[in-house]
């Protein structure tokens, strides 16, 4: 049964998530059992935090794959909608090389952010965390207010345009470490009150509203472009494709497969609560 008859989408203001949204926001695509669609818009850590914290009920929500650890007893975990890492992902910068990060301050997007953990298993830690949003993180590392900042989003290819040097790239730790599986970062997750079947419904809308940006690219990214922080119209054309991808439409089983191996590298390391096995719709 549907909650009334509103679904909630609660996504980012990121220009990957509004292209694969595109067709939801239009009306072009419908979901079955709902009247109409509405749009809740937060940034990612704002979003993992309702979700962890609060214990909030949405119907559907973007969420960190890190946070997802603390919700799954509640939510489904979606194959589409996935922001997953293959080739790149994010990266630490500073502005004067670094010798190493023990006892540094290095600013990191959020508690909650897949970024963050990776890190955490990446390094070991044995630095001091600071928290802050990630778009201030690039300002905050040029002003020498922290050592090193952990970049997410578009920062992720135009630090050195910034004067950023790296430091260490997520996704070459990644790969090192667990071969040729993508990098998990962000999810989209369906309440599991809703039932499997209409969570379904749900996941194959939102695949099609994909296929619809595909189908309608150049409307889509203009419309992607609200949210694009001053990116170029080709820096977020270059974007969304690293972020909206076949893997974005379906995770495959190599991308359930690489949340499996997070999970199992956090919980060993005890940086999530109790072990996890995601419930995929």
């Amino acid at each position: 049964m549907a909650m009334g008859r509103v679904l909630r989408f609660a996504h980012t203001p990121d220009p990957d998530d509004a292209y694969m949204f595109y067709g939801l926001a239009v009306g072009a695509v419908r979901v079955p059992g709902f009247s109409r669609v509405e749009h809740i818009v937060e940034d990612i850590e704002t979003l993992n935090k309702r979700l962890v914290e609060e214990g909030w009920v949405v119907e559907v929500s973007a969420a960190s794959a890190h946070a997802y650890a603390y919700i799954a007893d509640r939510y489904y975990l979606m194959r589409s909608g996935a922001s997953m890492g293959e080739g790149y992902g994010p990266v630490l910068v500073s502005k004067e090389e670094l010798s190493g990060l023990k006892g540094k301050r290095v600013a990191v997007p959020g508690k909650y952010t897949s970024a963050r953990l990776l890190l955490l298993l990446a390094t070991g830690g044995g630095y001091e965390e600071v928290f802050a949003r990630f778009d201030e993180i690039p300002g905050m590392v040029l002003r020498g207010e922290v050592d090193a900042g952990l970049l997410i989003h578009e920062a992720q290819i135009t630090y050195e345009e910034m004067g950023l040097r790296l430091v260490l790239s997520l996704w070459d730790w990644w790969r090192s470490t667990v071969g040729n599986l993508p990098m998990p970062l962000g999810v989209d997750v369906v309440y599991k009150g809703l039932g499997e079947e209409t969570a379904r419904a749900i996941r194959e809308a939102l695949q099609e509203s994909i296929r619809y940006a595909w189908r309608n690219h150049r409307d889509a990214l203009v419309y992607a472009s609200r949210y694009s922080r001053g990116a170029s119209l080709d820096q977020l054309d270059r974007f969304v494709k690293m972020y909206v991808n076949e893997r974005t439409l379906d995770m495959g089983q190599e991308g359930i497969r690489a949340h499996q191996v997070l999970y199992e590298m956090a919980w060993e390391r005890r940086l999530i609560p109790s072990p996890v096995e995601p419930e995929i719709v």
